[in-house]
């Protein structure tokens, strides 16, 4: 006889939570298992603010939408929390005390306890109150250094998964096709390559750090007509797969994006929300994407309100749902009440409902919120006392000296130098003018997805919660045995002429002087670069171009200073300042970054990663333009620009040597293998960055006169000399032909290796031979460089 033993028992832990089984049969476990309702719930977000004492958020009321009711929403569940901690200035402990509380309100109303995704904007960092703002994308693209914005990539990851974020949407991979989109300051660059590379750099360190990358805007919207937002866009199927597709391309093959955002505009009349071949053939069935598409904020509602291709909201969810979005942001509109009806009714297959609800919860399961531990803690909380909110305020730091020293690197490495008469660096001036709108504005290093730009300006009695240097203080820093005197002159964009006396009176009796002219980033018109700050002409705004004329007549040395979201005409000034700086709001430690170089404590190794126009009225135009885009005989407008993109100068000198290539020929499906000798003729330190363009001049459709398809950076002591090998495969020779195919043909080709796309030092000729090759989105992507 035996003896009776207890047995402890567990509950049955259901299939979709047990992390042992594969993604995918949790996934399935759980659609079956699920109401439409609750299947539908998975699908959209709502827009919430942090309350400011750590409690529970509270749903925003954004003045395009009626305010939700989340104690009815919640007992389905929820996909999506929007924007917890970028909608209202709260301390980043409150915050991540409010979104935990939130977390749990969610799990504990819906039956399967699945929280949501929180997601947030990082463009330019944690779009957070306290957090780092770094320099905006287009200073990203100055730098020409992928590793450095993959760290800043990871830096800022890690600060939104320490606070219960999990997706950032970012980054921005448009590439710039007219400089006077107010969106400019938010993209790379106006070449896809440098746009791939620093976005795919970018993607990597996001993702490394555990949070969604949202690849945007996909796609065409930065080709929209006269540069104005929201705008229809004129884009060929040519243009549209060797310009714009590229940088989304490569992001998700080598970078691992997990999300897309699609694009307001429509191209052809077929608005990206709405296109199938594009989110589902392209996206999915060719490129092999697998990750969540979301939409562009309110874009769904769009198709009807906007583009008038839905009769109705019930439509418009369709029709998304058809394309392949899956996600509606930033709150609940076409996807509730709407989609519901339209199921019922057969007008909408449930089976669509199933396919985008598959990918959502296999990224919540990717996530570990279905996991049987998942917790609503975040990192910063460990070991932390949760129940005296108060004892947490301002215990978590979002601008710490690791984030604000990567922010510095960056932005040294972006500030471009366009000229220089020799007057720079400055050594120890006496007396020194500074004028101009932006030199005692301490909000004139950021852009507009920054909190301070983004959010913060509705709110001016709190403070911007990050230090801020402006100009002045920076220069007095800098220069502290100089007598400073500081003139406004006039505004951004007010005309006020009524100061520019004085500044030409306090410029005659300075030894040099510096203004700092460019833009004020905002929203919707409140700027004069931001989002819905499209600008006319590429004149300087306001009265800045009468400023700077007025003060190249006062007879002192006169360094422009650019502290902007676009590149500007800059005049008379192109030929008559002593010296240009350009920065592109270069963040936190941007005013500091420019006293550097003008001091010449820093060797600036920025290059441009947009063409500075000669005249303001020469857009659309890029350095990407085919031979009928140069300047003729037969038109009066010459759009060759003042400084071509790449462009920068150094406080040292280079020679390029030695050019030698292995074979001159190679096979179409082969490569070339090019080296040259670049040495520092100077006597300090510097940095070059070596340009490998490519000139086709005989294809079977027109081509670019010369697109770029590699690039490295250089540094070099004096009197040090380096060998440079670049392999140069023939697949970045492609594009696409008639028949709408990628293609590698046979024929001769010039390598040029080049400082910038108006300055070639070297000059290679190579020939393809064979027959054309039809390639695809696994081509080869990068002529890869190696320094001996």
């Amino acid at each position: 006889m035996t003896a009776n033993v207890a047995v402890e028992t567990t509950p049955e832990i259901p299939l979709w939570n047990d992390p042992s089984h594969p993604v995918s049969a949790r996934v399935d476990a759980l659609i079956g298992a699920m109401t439409l309702q609750e299947k539908i719930a998975q699908l959209y977000g709502v827009w919430v603010g942090a309350s400011a004492n750590g409690g529970e958020v509270a749903p925003h009321q954004h003045d395009m939408e009626e305010a939700v009711d989340l104690d009815a929403l919640l007992p389905s569940g929820l996909g999506q929390l929007t924007r917890p901690f970028g909608t209202a200035p709260v301390d980043p402990a409150l915050g991540a005390l409010s979104l935990l509380r939130t977390q749990t309100r969610i799990t504990s109303a819906n039956r399967f306890g699945i929280p949501a995704v929180a997601h947030e904007e990082c463009l330019a960092g944690f779009a957070a109150w306290g957090a780092t703002a770094y320099p905006v994308p287009l200073s990203w693209g100055a730098t020409f250094d992928p590793d450095v914005i993959r760290r800043m990539a990871a830096t800022i990851g890690r600060d939104m998964r320490a606070v219960g974020v999990h997706q950032g949407l970012a980054p921005v991979l448009d590439v710039v096709r007219d400089a006077r989109w107010g969106r400019v300051e938010e993209t790379i660059g106006e070449d896809p390559y440098l746009v791939g590379t620093i976005g795919t750099a970018y993607v990597q360190g996001l993702e490394s750090a555990g949070i969604v990358a949202t690849l945007k805007h996909f796609v065409g919207y930065s080709a929209s007509r006269a540069g104005r937002n929201l705008a229809p866009s004129s884009v060929g199927p040519r243009e549209r797969a060797d310009v714009l597709l590229p940088p989304f391309e490569m992001a998700i093959r080598e970078g691992g994006a997990r999300s897309v955002m699609h694009a307001y505009t429509d191209i052809d009349g077929v608005p990206a929300a709405a296109d199938e071949t594009l989110l589902t053939g392209l996206l999915r069935d060719t490129w092999g994407f697998d990750g969540t598409v979301v939409a562009d904020y309110f874009g769904i509602a769009f198709l009807k309100t906007l583009h008038g291709v839905a009769g109705d909201f019930a439509d418009a969810a369709g029709a998304a749902l058809e394309a392949g979005v899956d996600i509606e942001l930033p709150t609940v509109k076409t996807f509730g009440a709407p989609l519901a009806e339209a199921v019922a009714e057969g007008r909408v297959p449930e089976a669509l409902i199933d396919r985008a609800l598959r990918r959502v919860l296999a990224q919540k399961a990717e996530l570990g919120l279905l996991d049987p531990d998942w917790s609503p803690v975040p990192p910063a909380f460990d070991g932390a006392d949760l129940d005296d909110p108060e004892a947490l305020r301002g215990k978590i730091d979002l601008d710490g000296p690791e984030n604000r020293e990567l922010a510095r690197e960056i932005a040294e490495k972006a500030v471009v130098l366009l000229s220089n008469d020799g007057t720079l660096p400055l050594g120890r001036p006496r007396r020194i003018a500074l004028v101009g709108p932006n030199a005692t504005e301490p909000s004139a290093v950021l852009g507009c997805y920054s909190f301070p730009q983004h959010v913060g300006v509705k709110y001016p009695d709190i403070p911007v919660g990050i230090e801020l240097p402006d100009l002045r203080a920076s220069l007095t820093a800098e220069f502290p045995d100089a007598e400073i005197t500081v003139v406004r002159g006039t505004g951004v964009d007010d005309g006020d002429l009524s100061g520019i006396t004085e500044a030409v009176d306090t410029a005659r009796d300075a030894d040099i002087v510096v203004v700092a002219l460019g833009d004020r980033a905002g929203l919707f018109g409140r700027g004069t670069s931001g989002e819905g700050c499209d600008a006319e002409s590429l004149a300087l705004p306001g009265a800045q171009q009468q400023l700077l004329d007025a003060l190249l007549d006062s007879g002192t040395p006169v360094v422009t200073v650019l502290l902007a979201g676009r590149p500007y005409a800059l005049g008379r000034a192109v030929e008559d300042s002593a010296a240009i700086v350009q920065s592109f709001f270069p963040g936190v430690a941007g005013t500091r970054a420019i006293a550097g170089v003008l001091s010449g404590r820093t060797n600036p190794s920025g290059r441009l990663p947009v063409s500075v126009p000669r005249t303001p009225g020469s857009q659309p135009t890029t350095y990407l333009g085919a031979p009928l885009a140069q300047a003729s005989e037969v038109s009066n407008i010459d759009p060759t620009p003042a400084f071509g993109f790449g462009h920068g100068l150094t406080y040292t000198t280079f020679t390029w040597s030695d050019l030698t290539v292995d074979a001159e020929e190679a096979p179409t499906d082969g490569e070339f293998t090019a080296s040259l000798t670049v040495r520092n003729t100077g006597e300090r330190t510097g940095t070059e960055v070596v340009q490998l363009y490519l000139h086709d001049p005989v294809a079977s459709v027109v081509q670019p006169v010369r697109r770029l398809v590699g690039y490295t950076r250089l540094d070099l002591e004096p009197g040090e000399e380096r060998r440079v090998r670049v392999t140069v495969p023939a697949d970045v020779a492609s594009f696409t032909g008639r028949d709408g195919h990628r293609i590698v043909e046979p024929g001769d080709l010039e390598l040029r290796l080049a400082t910038s796309s108006t300055d070639t030092r070297l000059t290679a000729t190579v020939t393809l031979t064979g027959p054309v090759r039809v390639v695809d989105h696994t081509r080869r992507f990068h002529a890869e460089f190696s320094v001996e």
